[in-house]
């Protein structure tokens, strides 16, 4: 086990990490910022349908899961760009795969809320 904070003070800081996080996201990231945009109208289109409690949750769920891979893509992104402008076809591949997984989850949502207003 790794020595350092515990308790309280790790979860403290832990929560001022992930703001940390969300700031440099929103600050950097352009598709985040329009992902999360959609994820605010989304929510609130969400809370106007005439949908059950549980439908309402799974059209919520699946644009959160957008913003959460986004900002996964975004880290895989700036770990890659970290090591440098050099082209390598591993570096290539790990920002293709991210993008490749936020487009699954944009077409999830899709799917989810087609599915359920049609």
């Amino acid at each position: 086990m790794k020595p350092g904070k515990t308790g309280v003070r790790r979860i403290i800081d832990a929560t001022g990490y992930s703001m940390k996080g969300l700031k440099a996201a929103w600050i950097n990231e352009a598709a985040f910022r329009q992902e999360l945009m959609l994820t605010v109208v989304a929510v609130v289109i969400a809370f106007l349908l005439p949908v059950t409690t549980l439908e309402r949750t799974v059209l919520i769920a699946s644009v959160v899961l957008v913003v959460i891979v986004e900002l996964i893509n975004s880290a895989i992104e700036a770990v890659v760009d970290r090591f440098g402008g050099e082209l390598h076809e591993l570096s290539g591949r790990a920002k293709d795969i991210g993008s490749a997984a936020v487009f699954v989850s944009l077409c999830l949502a899709g799917y989810v809320w087609l599915s359920i207003l049609f």
